[in-house]
């Protein structure tokens, strides 16, 4: 019998690379788990198949009228799976994201359908009605994955135990077909949002960062390639933007390639010596294909992950001396097999999620 399931704060066709590749991977973690035959549909906060965007909108709506309408959308699927949009259990970014979260979970809950939290970060909760929040989601799911070894005891600490520690779904998308050739020395991923806002930190020190990096690298002899993993859109989580100011100023110094979507990216950064990336999930694809990263990490959702899988080369961005210590790491032999062992080690952790989905009585 064939099943259908809902992931939730997914969108496979994101302008963020990185959405993709969660969307992505909560569906091959899916039919791993029960099937090449399930069904698979993505809801985002935006438009999708539940009919309606989630929003403060709907939550207030629903909360004040008691309206049926999501609960009987929700009520045609057999599990739903909650990415948790990776690092968004918390209330870091704001209460109200995470309202609309435990209402829609609550909503599928209360229509008898059984909530996955696929591997994810949970925490920080700094409120008391996050932590409130937080204790009754975990409590009433169904299965709680956690992606690192952090948010296993910040789970703890919220007086849950997680099922099952295991690590970010990228590790369960399938390899790439490899050219066979080195197609970039260095591919350099700078983030639209941290050179466009202050959200992480000051935007002009990661500007003057992100050209010392380069130009290390220039005097190095290295080969660099800018690669966007956010691609364009009108928002200012735009990693275009950086790309053309950093073309504008190094010229033909630096190359730039521009994925159309994550298989295109997921088969270039398998063909690349190293990837340099602020965002998390370019670093991710690398590692998930074998290809040694260099994360330049803005939040706590970094170093715990990379470190359980046995990857130790995550470069806080608040520390000194960062471009100095890029191209130090550039230096160490073994990268290439020390990926390769992060790569086993990630996939075997994801394996034991899939077995532990396989066996749930209610799906």
């Amino acid at each position: 019998m064939s099943r259908r399931v809902l992931v939730l704060w997914a969108d496979e066709g994101s302008s963020n690379l990185g959405v993709r590749a969660l969307s992505q991977g909560a569906l091959s973690l899916a039919r791993q788990a029960w099937g090449d035959d399930t069904e698979v549909d993505f809801q985002s906060f935006d438009f999708g198949p539940l009919g309606t965007q989630l929003s403060g909108k709907v939550v207030l709506k629903g909360t004040l009228t008691g309206s049926k309408v999501l609960h009987s959308r929700m009520a045609k699927y057999d599990a739903v799976i909650d990415t948790g949009a990776g690092d968004s259990f918390t209330d870091i970014y704001g209460l109200k994201r995470l309202a609309i979260m435990l209402y829609t979970r609550r909503v599928a809950q209360s229509a008898g359908v059984p909530v996955i939290l696929s591997p994810q970060t949970i925490g920080p909760f700094n409120s008391a009605l996050g932590r409130l929040a937080a204790r009754h989601t975990l409590k009433r799911a169904e299965t709680v994955f956690v992606r690192d070894s952090t948010s296993l005891d910040y789970a703890r600490k919220l007086g849950y135990e997680p099922d099952c520690l295991s690590t970010d779904v990228v590790f369960a998308l399938p390899q790439p077909d490899s050219t066979g050739s080195k197609s970039a020395d260095i591919a350099l991923n700078v983030s639209g949002l941290l050179w466009s806002t202050d959200a992480h930190g000051s935007r002009f020190r990661y500007q003057e960062l992100t050209r010392d990096i380069i130009g290390k690298l220039i005097a190095a002899n290295r080969s660099i390639t800018l690669m966007p993993h956010v691609i364009d859109n009108p928002s200012l989580d735009n990693d275009m933007t950086p790309v053309k100011d950093l073309v504008s100023e190094f010229g033909d110094q630096v190359e730039v390639f521009v994925p159309a979507g994550l298989d295109e990216v997921r088969a270039f950064v398998a063909d690349c010596q190293v990837v340099i990336g602020a965002r998390m999930h370019a670093c991710l694809n690398a590692l998930s294909v074998g290809t040694p990263a260099i994360p330049l990490a803005y939040s706590r959702k970094f170093a715990p992950l990379l470190a359980d899988i046995g990857w130790a080369h995550t470069i806080d961005l608040k520390e000194e001396h960062v471009a100095e210590r890029v191209v130090k790491l550039l230096d160490l032999s073994g990268l290439q097999a020390e990926a390769a062992r992060v790569k086993e080690s990630a996939e075997y952790r994801l394996q034991i999620a899939v077995s532990h989905l396989a066996t749930q009585a209610r799906i």
